[in-house]
């Protein structure tokens, strides 16, 4: 019976985690799709700069908050004991399906976003005073590069070593997740390096749209 739950569990993540927020918002209010502008990414940074402020706030909060409550699921798996590795291994799975359902979203033909915003979700549900300390270093990098993807990988790299240097987190789980997640941020975004050492990435200004220099 509780592998029939996990299955589901794990499928109700990944369906939640393809909710195309920036899709529908944008074909809904604007009449166009996101992915056909900008940087063809169906995430938050490029709905900032297709759509503007008021699309990419909500789609922020919402992807953020598909992983998070996709993470706590777990709460509904009474088979698992809070606190124990196998809890925290399969709720790093869910918020793990989750993502992968931004990024490969079967409601809209599996073109989602990077997953900056869901593994922001997901970082949080894991340690919330870790990730706030990610979103710091987001938002200094962010304020002196002007750089949305430089400051996205940094923060990525930044969270397992907040986890293990500020936190003494020592919960393997945690740090192997950390650690494989800042990689996979980094390789996501191995387009974005390209532009950057070429000195033609997009930058933003303080107040979320994006224009190029």
């Amino acid at each position: 019976m509780w592998i029939i739950e996990n299955v589901l569990a794990l499928i109700g993540a990944y369906l939640l985690g393809s909710l195309a927020t920036s899709v529908w918002i944008g074909k809904l209010f604007y009449g166009i799709d996101v992915r056909e502008h900008g940087s063809g990414n169906a995430g938050a940074t490029n709905t900032f700069r297709v759509l503007g402020v008021k699309a990419g706030v909500p789609v922020l909060i919402i992807d953020a908050a598909k992983a998070f409550f996709a993470a706590n699921l777990i709460v509904f798996l009474h088979h698992y004991t809070p606190g124990t590795n196998p809890y925290l291994n399969f709720k790093l799975l869910l918020g793990m399906m989750a993502v992968v359902g931004h990024i490969l979203p079967i409601y809209v033909g599996f073109r989602g976003g990077k997953g900056v915003a869901s593994l922001l979700g997901l970082v949080l549900a894991i340690h919330p005073a870790a990730a706030l300390g990610a979103i710091i270093v987001f938002l200094l990098v962010l304020l002196l590069s002007k750089y949305v993807s430089l400051s996205s990988m940094l923060a990525g790299l930044a969270f397992p070593i907040i986890l293990v240097a500020y936190f003494n987190v020592t919960a393997k789980p945690i740090i192997v997740f950390a650690v494989l997640a800042s990689v996979a941020l980094v390789y996501t975004h191995r387009k974005n390096i390209n532009r950057l050492l070429k000195r033609e990435e997009a930058k933003a200004n303080l107040f979320g749209w994006i224009r190029r220099r």
